[in-house]
């Protein structure tokens, strides 16, 4: 009999790798991939496998309590892979409550469902987080487990929330669960508002390209895919009740990153070296801007074995050519385009 593994905000940009992942690598498992299509939901994310058997798309909002309690109700999970979440620190500081609503209100409604009708003996609830709940780091150390939470933002206060219900369920209801903390991802398929699609799409209209203060802020980045690889590992290897950091130990300041950026672009669309730089555009710092994330990723490779897979350089050109190869889902997802492939695709099923 086929376990049933319910993959929340799937048809996002780290949603969508995991539940490609997960649809070829487990064909004994049906894997549900549960979305409200908010504006980065993209189900054109996953055109490679909206066709196999072992795929099912449900579209619901974690926010709606009846609504999520039904759908388990329907699939009685064996797991849940909890990725759904409003994640831009700029649209937190501008409306809060929404994230308030959706990462935090939506989690407790997931841990409900799950508790009533999910494995609560043999299965998991996994809950995916940020390195963001930690704080901000002076020049030196990395953020480990067992790190004091001090977020700073609105949407980092509401994940160190959610993950604390997380935490509270498996104490008080012995709900089985395993958390990890990943820092920056990068890769193919992500919203155009975050730094390195943006930057990419800018480049490539001569549009300019905003950098927070100095841009002197270090972010530790990670490939999608091997983010994907370690939420793997956890959700079938983990230990009960653990939280995992991952992290790719590749920390780059936010302008040294859009320079390199910059340069690459210029050699692979044939501008003269230096052009796009002169697009670098100072804006004003973000509020409450942390200044430093490095995580200390050893528990999940001593335990599980994972490492990082691509280097930064090779994962870094890769994705630069899968955005300059793919411009008709750039312009599909900067038009708002991308939001009709639901209703073209699923309106009449």
């Amino acid at each position: 009999m086929s376990k049933n593994i319910i993959i929340t905000g799937g048809a996002g940009f780290i949603g969508s790798h995991v539940v490609r992942l997960f649809v070829n690598q487990y064909p004994e498992y049906t894997i549900i991939n549960l979305d409200a299509l908010t504006y980065a939901g993209n189900l054109e994310n996953l055109k490679d496998v909206q066709d196999k058997p072992n795929y099912v798309f449900e579209k619901a909002d974690i926010r709606d309590a009846e609504a999520i309690d039904a759908l388990f109700a329907k699939y009685k999970p064996f797991g849940v892979i909890h990725l759904a979440a409003e994640s831009h620190v700029d649209r937190s500081i501008s409306n809060p409550t929404e994230f308030v609503m959706t990462n935090v209100v939506g989690t407790v409604n997931l841990l409900n469902a799950f508790r009533a009708h999910g494995d609560m003996k043999e299965g998991r609830f996994y809950h995916v987080s940020t390195d963001e709940v930690y704080g901000t780091l002076g020049d030196d150390g990395k953020f480990t487990e067992n790190t004091p939470y001090s977020p700073n933002s609105p949407y980092s206060a509401s994940k160190a929330a959610s993950d604390h219900f997380v935490r509270a369920y498996h104490e008080t209801y012995h709900m089985p669960m395993v958390l990890s903390n990943c820092s920056n991802n990068y890769g193919s398929h992500h919203f155009p508002e975050k730094l390195i699609p943006l930057m990419i799409n800018n480049i490539r209209n001569n549009k300019p390209l905003p950098v927070y203060g100095k841009g002197d802020n270090v972010r530790d980045w990670l490939y999608v895919v091997d983010h994907a690889r370690a939420i793997d590992a956890i959700f079938h290897r983990g230990k009960n009740g653990h939280t995992y950091n991952i992290g790719g130990n590749n920390e780059w300041k936010n302008i040294d990153l859009v320079k390199a950026l910059c340069a690459i672009m210029d050699r692979k669309i044939g501008r003269p070296q230096g052009e796009s730089e002169k697009l670098i555009t100072y804006v004003t710092d973000r509020a409450g801007h942390d200044y430093r994330y490095a995580i200390d990723a050893s528990k999940l490779m001593n335990e599980l074995g994972w490492e990082p897979s691509v280097a930064f350089d090779e994962g870094f050109e890769k994705t630069i050519d899968w955005y300059l190869n793919n411009q008709e889902w750039l312009d599909h997802v900067t038009s708002g385009a991308y939001q009709g492939y639901y209703k073209d695709m699923y309106a009449s099923r």
